[in-house]
């Protein structure tokens, strides 16, 4: 049974082999005094290792002897698999084949076995449970285990330990560990603190469950924050949560890679999507903080290398520091030379040009000129605009 002793317990037992992350005051969203709990520059690059190492500490020497096993799409695996190489236990982590290669090398690197899985999370566990059975390891659950919830809350300890006045702390939420931790522990010291919990809009499962009253399982998960992509959330935690949270919202992918995006450009701080999730509703208005002190928790900073690009530009489009303009002109010289001055005038940046005079949707004597241009915000964007129609060009629709 989770109790409030059991969290402090679980803190004594971590102090000395998780990494405090102390607060970071932020000042990337108005109208409120913003914290940011940096477990991205956890060991493991994640929260997870709280848990896993918790879990794995309070094992009987049987179990341990036996073996661990743990499924997960990537930072539970890391977690896990540091835990038990620093106790000197075997694990066997299963994984979602398509959890990102910097997470499956990292928990190879930490001393665990990989098997992994055609599917997503759900599929790993199913394959995880068939070798519990098999082998007759130990199975370290991702977030429905007391003690895995026990380690994630003493984030929420730690909150209050450095602001002991917050008001609202958001954290991610997947299959409900790290939220249930944090309410826990939270409102058994601060019954009046609010919790929010966030998930992406594609792995909405816990917010779709809270909001039935009972659980639910998602057909299918689709979303950049792997590391909640979970389909059903566990029975505790769909407790924990349902009891103790004041509410769960969700996030697009743009607002995702937005607030990705904020973050590394304000703090130098390198989020995955789950991380940059509670930050994104922050951003873009889902909890109401006007006036309030809060703490997001960047849970992870696990993100795909081979994705960060492409999520920055998603970031640049989302926050209007990037645009695709399109103008239909008369094909005369001059035209591109005119256009360019207005642009520079305003202070854009013209970093892609395409000059198109083949369109069946052109008059004959005309072209399109195709820009894509680096701005400040969306009101520059306009004020760009303006000055070209001010300066007789068509903005035609035909962006791309």
């Amino acid at each position: 049974m989770l109790t409030l002793d059991k969290v402090y317990h679980a803190a004594s037992v971590l102090a000395d082999v998780v990494r405090h992350t102390e607060l970071i005051p932020s000042s990337m969203v108005g109208g409120c005094q913003l914290y940011l709990k940096p477990e991205n520059l956890q060991l493991t690059g994640s929260f997870k290792v709280r848990g896993a190492a918790y879990k794995i500490s309070q094992l009987s020497d049987v179990e341990k002897a036996r073996g661990v096993i743990a499924c997960s799409a990537g930072n539970h695996a890391q977690g896990v698999a540091l835990a038990a190489t620093k106790y000197g236990i075997r694990s066997l982590i299963c994984l979602p084949e398509g959890a990102p290669l910097m997470k499956v090398e990292a928990t190879k690197g930490y001393g665990a076995d990989i098997c992994m899985v055609p599917g997503v999370y759900d599929d790993a566990y199913k394959k995880a449970l068939e070798l519990r059975d098999e082998h007759n390891y130990t199975f370290v659950h991702p977030f429905d285990d007391e003690n895995v919830i026990a380690g994630q809350a003493t984030i929420g300890l730690e909150i209050l330990d450095e602001l002991a006045d917050a008001d609202v702390i958001v954290a991610a939420v997947g299959g409900g560990g790290l939220c249930s931790g944090i309410a826990f522990a939270a409102k058994s010291i601060r019954p009046d603190v609010k919790v929010y919990g966030v998930q992406a809009e594609g792995a909405a499962s816990m917010a779709r469950s809270v909001e039935a009253g009972k659980i639910v399982r998602l057909p299918s998960v689709k979303t950049i924050a792997d590391g909640i992509a979970v389909k059903e959330p566990g029975e505790n935690t769909f407790k924990y949560c349902s009891d103790l949270l004041d509410g769960v919202v969700t996030v697009s992918e743009d607002e995702i890679s937005s607030a990705i995006l904020t973050l590394i450009e304000k703090h130098k701080m390198i989020a995955e999507g789950a991380g940059a999730a509670p930050v994104a509703a922050v951003m873009f208005g889902k909890i109401p903080v006007e006036g309030k002190k809060v703490v997001c928790v960047v849970s992870g900073g696990n993100i795909d290398v081979n994705i960060l690009s492409r999520v920055i530009k998603r970031g640049m489009v989302m926050s209007g520091r990037t645009c695709n303009i399109c103008i239909e002109l008369p094909d005369k010289p001059g035209q591109l030379a005119e256009v360019s001055r207005i642009i520079s005038e305003c202070g854009g940046n013209v970093v892609w040009v395409h000059h198109e005079r083949t369109s069946e949707m052109m008059d004959v004597t005309g072209c399109f000129l195709h820009l894509r241009l680096e701005t400040r915000n969306f009101d520059h964007i306009k004020e760009i605009m303006g000055a070209l129609a001010h300066a007789g060009f068509h903005i035609s629709e035909n962006n791309y």
